[in-house]
Order: structure tokens, then sequence, then C-alpha cells
């Protein structure tokens, strides 16, 4: 998938610690594909969405939204197919999404 990968390199290309995709087709009608990413720090958390978004619309792609103002530890970015959640350390070891979708597919970056 060219988003997928465009998000994955683009995050990675930043500095977005602890890449994984999560394939969500087979338990959600509205996205593809959760990507989860861990921030260095809340002013990097910030980045990471804010060049993400850039770059994903530059690349002729569509932003439904952002959830998570500036400071926040959790932000998400909905680009439809894909869905991005950017955390902090503290807010990713809280939430575990990757455990609550763990009988799905995941794949390390």
């Amino acid at each position: 998938m060219e988003l997928l990968d465009l998000i994955i390199n683009t995050l990675s290309d930043k500095l977005g610690e602890q890449i994984v995709s999560i394939d969500m087709r087979s338990v959600n009608p509205f996205t593809d594909y959760f990507v989860i990413t861990t921030a260095k720090n809340l002013r990097h958390a910030d980045a990471l969405a804010n060049d993400l978004m850039k770059e994903v619309e530059k690349n002729g792609y569509t932003v439904r939204t952002r959830e998570g103002s500036e400071g926040s530890e959790w932000i998400l970015v909905d680009f439809n197919e894909v869905i991005v959640h950017i955390f902090t350390d503290s807010a990713r070891q809280i939430y575990k999404l990757e455990n609550l979708w763990g009988d799905l597919e995941i794949t390390r970056y």
C-alpha cells in the first residue's frame, strides 16, 4: 500500500520510534491500518504529526482529521485508510494499543 509506505518512511525519517502497523481490514470498515509510533517528547510528537500531514498532503492524499493539540501525549491523525497514533513513551505504555489489537497482524519496522 503506497500511503502506508509513505507514512512509515516519513515517521522513520523523522525519528519516530517503535513504529508498528496493525492490519485492521478484517475488523474495521472505516480504516485499513493503524500505525503506532513513539515520540521522544511532546515537541517531537507535535513535529511528527505536522511533518507527516505535510508530507502526505504533498503526495496527493487527504488528511481527514487530527485529534490532539500541541502538548498532547497522544496525537491521532486520520488519513482515511490509515490512522496514525503518535504517543509519548508513557502514554503508549498506558494505552497499549498493540495489546488491544494483539490478535491481528502486527508488523514492526
